[in-house]
C-alpha cells in the first residue's frame, strides 16, 4: 500500500506554494469528485425527412392503428358467445383471437407464441440488426409520437434548445402546459385502448365515461397512462439505454455479417470541414457537419461504430444523404451495411451480403418447426376434453362392510358453439357401485348434457367391495361424443389391508 503524505508549505520552505503531494487516483476518486450517476443530458433531435423518416411515419400509423382499432373489430361466434374479435376474457377464462379460442388448459399455445416471437426477433436481428427497435417497438413508436407533438408546439431543434435554457415566462409556461396536456391525452388513450382488450369495448367505453366501470379498469387506465407518459415523454432514450434488456441480448444475436446502420469509414475518413471548390483528393466524404448526430433520437454519433444505444432507425442515413447531395458526393456514406463489408472494401474486395449463415439457418429452422407444431395442434385440436381430479383429503373412505370408496371430480369441456350430449363411461376396475352425485347410479355409461362452449363439473363416487380390492389398480374414464373420444387414466386407492 502506498502512503501519500500531505506536507505543509511552512514546514518545507523549498516546496511549491501548494505544498500538497497527492495521487491522481485519489484526487479522481475522492468524495468531492466522484459521481455515481451521470446526469442526463437532454436530447433535442432534429426533425428529419427522407426515405427512412417516411417509413417510420408509415410504421407508426400502421402499429397505432392496429393497437387502437383491434378491440373494435367484431367476429360472429354464435349465440351466447362474445363477438369481439380479439378478447382476453378473464371472467370466463378464455382468450379469443378471431376464429381461435384458447382455453386455460391450452396455455401451451401462448407459450408457443412467445417462443415464435422470441425466435423471430433473433432471426430479424441476425439478418438486419435492431429493426424491431427502430420501427415497431412500442417505446420507439410512442417516443416518436411525443417528439412530434413537442416539435409542433415548441418548434424545431434550435427553438426547443433555446426554450429549455430560457427563463420562465408566460409563453414558455403556455407551451410546456400545452405539450404535456397533449402527451397526457395520448397517454390516456393508450391506457384506455389496452383495457378494451379485456372487456367488451363498446360496453366498457360507455361505463368509463359514465363512471360505472370497475375500479380495476380505472386503475389499469391510470397505471398505463402514467407509464406511457413517463416512458414516452420524459424518459425517452433512457428506457432503451438503461431499462430495456434487449440491447444487451442483441450483442449475442448479431455478428459482423448483420445488416445494420453503419458509417462507411472506408469512404468517410479522414473527415473534416470542406469548402466549395476545394479538392477531395486525400480526404474522405464526411465533412463533419454532425447532422447525423443532430437527427438521432438517441443522441449518439454513428461514426463511433456499433453502439448499444443505436436502434437502427435510419434517420442518420436520411440526414447524411441530404448533405451528400448538396456537396456532390455519392449517397449512402451512412447506410445499412455490414462490418464485414467495411473490412472487405478496405482490403480491396467487393462487398457481399451473407444472409444464409449458421445462426440464421438455425433460427429459421426453429421458427419453422415451432410454427409447424402449433399449426398441426390447432388443426387437429379436440373439441371436447376431460379432466379428472381424485380427492386426496381423504384418499379413500372405508365403509362399514369393508368396501372402499374413492371420490373423483370430473370436468367435461365442450369447445364447440353447440350444446352436446356426451357419454361418460368407466372401465378398468370391478366396481360394486359407481354413483354420479345428483343423477344416481351409473350402470355402464351415462349421457351428460354440456352447454355450448362450457365446462360441466360432476362428482363421481366409485365403490369397490372388500373381496374385489386389488393391491392397486388404474381406473379409466372415457368421454365420447360424435366422432371424438377422450380417455383419462387415474388411480383407485384401495387403502390399507384389514
Amino acid at each position: 500500500m502506498t502512503v501519500h503524505t500531505v506536507i505543509s508549505p511552512d514546514k518545507r520552505p523549498g516546496m511549491a506554494a501548494e505544498g500538497v503531494v497527492r495521487s491522481d487516483a485519489i484526487a479522481t476518486n475522492s468524495a468531492a469528485h466522484r459521481k455515481l450517476f451521470k446526469a442526463r443530458v437532454p436530447i433535442f433531435p432534429k426533425e428529419g425527412s427522407g426515405q427512412y423518416r417516411s417509413f417510420k411515419w408509415a410504421m407508426m400509423a400502421i402499429t397505432l392503428s392496429i393497437y387502437y382499432l383491434t378491440p373494435w373489430l367484431r367476429w360472429n361466434r354464435g349465440a351466447g358467445a362474445p363477438n369481439q374479435a380479439v378478447l382476453v376474457d378473464l371472467a370466463h377464462e378464455r382468450f379469443y383471437f378471431f376464429f381461435i379460442e384458447i382455453w386455460p388448459q391450452e396455455v401451451y399455445y401462448i407459450t408457443g407464441l412467445l417462443i415464435l416471437s422470441a425466435v423471430a426477433l433473433f432471426l430479424v436481428n441476425a439478418l438486419f440488426g435492431r429493426l424491431w427497435c427502430g420501427y415497431s417497438c412500442p417505446q420507439t413508436v410512442w417516443t416518436d409520437l411525443f417528439i412530434w407533438v413537442e416539435t409542433k408546439i415548441e418548434g424545431d431543434r434550435n427553438a426547443r434548445m433555446r426554450l429549455a435554457g430560457a427563463p420562465w415566462t408566460a409563453g414558455k409556461v403556455f407551451k410546456r402546459v400545452s405539450k404535456h396536456g397533449v402527451w397526457l391525452t395520448f397517454a390516456v388513450a393508450t391506457g384506455g385502448a389496452w383495457v378494451f382488450y379485456y372487456n367488451d369495448a363498446p360496453t366498457l367505453l360507455h361505463q368509463l365515461f359514465t363512471g360505472t366501470a370497475s375500479a380495476g379498469n380505472y386503475f389499469a387506465v391510470a397505471g398505463l397512462t402514467f407509464t406511457t407518459y413517463a416512458l414516452g415523454g420524459l424518459m425517452r432514450e433512457q428506457v432503451c439505454t438503461y431499462m430495456c434488456p434487449w440491447p444487451r441480448i442483441q450483442a449475442a444475436m448479431t455478428d459482423v455479417e448483420a445488416l445494420c446502420v453503419t458509417y462507411r469509414r472506408d469512404r468517410g475518413e479522414p473527415r473534416g470541414a470542406h469548402k466549395k471548390g476545394d479538392s477531395w483528393e486525400g480526404r474522405g466524404s464526411c465533412i463533419d457537419c454532425n447532422q447525423c448526430v443532430a437527427v438521432c433520437p438517441m443522441g449518439i454519433d454513428i461514426r463511433d461504430g456499433a453502439q448499444l444505444e443505436c436502434i437502427n432507425c435510419g434517420l442518420c442515413i436520411d440526414a447524411c444523404d441530404d448533405v451528400m447531395g448538396k456537396i456532390g458526393q455519392p449517397l449512402r456514406l451512412i447506410a445499412y451495411d455490414t462490418e464485414a463489408n467495411i473490412l472487405r472494401r478496405q482490403q480491396g474486395e467487393a462487398p457481399r451480403y451473407r444472409f444464409v449463415r449458421p445462426r440464421t439457418v438455425l433460427y429459421g429452422a426453429v421458427l419453422a418447426a415451432v410454427s409447424a407444431i402449433m399449426l398441426l395442434t390447432l388443426t387437429f385440436r379436440h373439441t371436447l376434453d376431460l379432466d379428472v381430479m381424485r380427492d386426496r383429503n381423504p384418499d379413500y373412505v372405508r365403509l362399514a362392510d369393508g368396501a372402499v370408496r374413492n371420490a373423483y371430480t370430473l370436468k367435461l369441456m365442450n369447445r364447440t358453439g353447440q350444446a352436446r350430449t356426451l357419454q361418460l363411461a368407466i372401465s378398468g376396475i370391478k366396481a360394486r357401485q359407481v354413483r354420479l352425485i345428483g343423477d344416481g347410479e351409473i350402470v355402464s355409461s351415462v349421457p351428460l348434457h354440456v352447454d355450448a362452449d362450457k365446462v360441466r363439473t360432476v362428482r363421481i363416487l366409485v365403490t369397490v367391495a372388500l373381496a374385489d380390492l386389488p393391491a392397486s389398480h388404474s381406473l379409466i374414464f372415457t368421454l365420447a361424443g360424435d366422432d371424438e373420444k377422450r380417455e383419462v387414466e387415474t388411480v383407485f386407492v384401495p387403502g390399507e389391508a384389514r
